[in-house]
């Protein structure tokens, strides 16, 4: 218990922060909300020129011009809600051994203990 206490947690924390999957899931949401923000920015100025120049704008030359950026962001965020990891599959099968501490400290082996092995 010890070890899960002082490298455990932090072996399964830090392989779900580094997990790629969850780098490209975030990086794919922040462009979907950059892109969905940009829409909204764009429509709201546009309005405001409408309504104060009395004039007819033409949107047709925003970059996101026919595109769905509402859509866009709720599929990624939908994306990031449901991303499963496979760490995170390996960790629920080890906690439900009986001695999930030994089944969590061969899938994060300590590196002290390789290079303990090494030597």
């Amino acid at each position: 218990m010890l070890w899960l206490k002082e490298r455990g947690i932090i072996s399964v924390a830090n392989s779900v922060l580094n997990a790629d999957e969850l780098g490209e899931t975030v990086a794919h949401l922040l462009v979907a909300a950059r892109n969905d923000g940009y829409t909204q920015g764009y429509a709201e100025c546009s309005h405001h020129v409408v309504n104060a120049l009395k004039v007819d704008w033409d949107t047709s030359r925003s970059a996101t011009h026919g595109v769905d950026t509402e859509a866009a962001l709720a599929a990624a965020k939908t994306q990031f809600n449901t991303l499963q990891l496979p760490v995170m599959d390996l960790v629920t099968v080890a906690l439900q051994s009986e001695d999930f501490v030994m089944q969590l400290r061969e899938i994060f082996p300590d590196r002290d203990d390789d290079d303990d092995a090494l030597a």
